[in-house]
């Protein structure tokens, strides 16, 4: 911002300007884009989207039942990937070929319902 209030008092010198003239070009272009940038740059930096990444990214998706899921344990494939699971609800289990939403990670196993 003050290099461009810089380049701004230059352009004034070589329009004619004399030195009380740039100094209050390069002031009020500095100035100026100090009070408009500033904020902008501040709320886009507070305003940036999470974005999930590792295990936090696989909650909330869909995965295939490969092997019969219950409260004991099963296998699904999630993500391209072949996981360990286990049901939810303990008394709840999942055929082979059913779809199961990928409720959290517990270690190396999602926990699905």
């Amino acid at each position: 911002m003050l290099a461009v209030g810089g380049v701004a008092a230059a352009i004034a010198a070589g329009l004619g300007g004399g030195p009380v003239t740039q100094v209050v070009v390069f002031a009020i272009v500095s100035t100026a884009l100090i009070l408009v940038v500033r904020p902008v740059a501040r709320r886009m930096r507070t305003e940036r989207p999470e974005m999930a990444s590792g295990v936090d990214a696989l909650k909330g998706r869909q995965a295939l039942v490969l092997e019969k899921v219950d409260g004991q344990g099963g296998r699904i494939k999630l993500a391209g990937e072949v996981w360990s699971a286990r049901s939810l609800d303990s008394g709840e289990s999942y055929e082979p070929g059913s779809q199961v939403d990928v409720v959290e990670i517990d270690g190396a196993t999602a926990v699905v319902m």
